[in-house]
């Protein structure tokens, strides 16, 4: 079996500068990710590559023909209704207003910034596979160091975890991508590939707009823009040599059969 790339991007509002003390207007809160995932589209036309996008109802309300033509090559997943808040009831809502936009079916959840929600909530939602989790610790964020690694079912949910690497289980996510070397990041993806036959990974648009002029911490800010962009086609062109890429949603039903 040919090991499988699960591309995904987490599209929101940009409000990371918020957490660091520096107020966003709304409006450019979406003209970021706007900006970054037309920058991102275009690499993975050129490449021919299929990737997640979980969308916050909220952005897609405001940009319904783009994620329209999103849905037409990718799968689109639910980032819940509003990135820096959240009810219970918003895991329905946010899931019908995407497929309302997509008129498509929605089978996947990520909860913005990786918090707890419980499985079984998600699957009342009507959702069939949750990527809400990160199997490592972060210092200030979570610690699920002790948390299942790969792919497992919880509450009648298939969950997808964020791939990390075996044993140290260095994060493979958008922070590692950011602050290590892409060879050694190459190297950590070559070791998760070899052991779990498949690799989960995210990003976000705002990552590859020039974000520097910020006041948020180097480890966020280093590595945007055009340079971001360049990094991540090196590594996708990569990456296709070393499996197929596939939609979490194909990744789910290979897992539920």
């Amino acid at each position: 079996m040919n090991s499988r790339i699960l591309l995904s991007f987490d599209i929101e509002e940009f409000d990371i500068p918020e957490e660091y003390g520096e107020k966003i207007d709304e409006v450019i809160k979406f003209e970021v990710s706007y900006k970054g995932l037309k920058e991102i589209i275009p690499i993975l036309e050129r490449l021919n590559i299929k990737a997640t996008f979980f969308v916050t109802a909220n952005f897609a309300i405001r940009y319904k023909t783009l994620i329209q033509e999103i849905s037409q090559n990718h799968e689109i997943a639910s980032h819940g209704f509003y990135h820096s808040d959240f009810q219970l009831e918003d895991l329905k809502k946010s899931r019908q207003i995407l497929e309302e936009i997509t008129n498509k079916k929605v089978v996947g959840f990520r909860m913005p910034r990786l918090k707890e929600v419980d499985d079984r909530e998600i699957a009342k939602a009507g959702y069939e596979y949750n990527s809400s989790m990160n199997p490592t610790y972060i210092p200030g964020r979570y610690n699920n160091f002790f948390k299942p690694r790969t792919v497992y079912v919880s509450n009648n949910l298939v969950n997808i975890p964020v791939s990390v690497t075996p044993l140290l289980r260095f994060p493979l996510f958008w922070l590692s991508f950011k602050n290590f070397p892409l060879s050694f990041i190459k190297l950590a993806s070559r070791l998760t590939l070899a052991n779990d036959r498949y690799i989960s990974l995210y990003f976000h648009p705002w990552e590859f707009i020039d974000i520097t002029s910020l006041r948020m911490p180097n480890y966020i800010t280093k590595h945007s823009g055009k340079e971001m962009l360049d990094r991540l086609e090196e590594y996708l062109i990569w990456l296709k040599s070393q499996g197929e890429f596939i939609c979490f949603s194909e990744f789910y039903e290979t897992f539920r059969r």
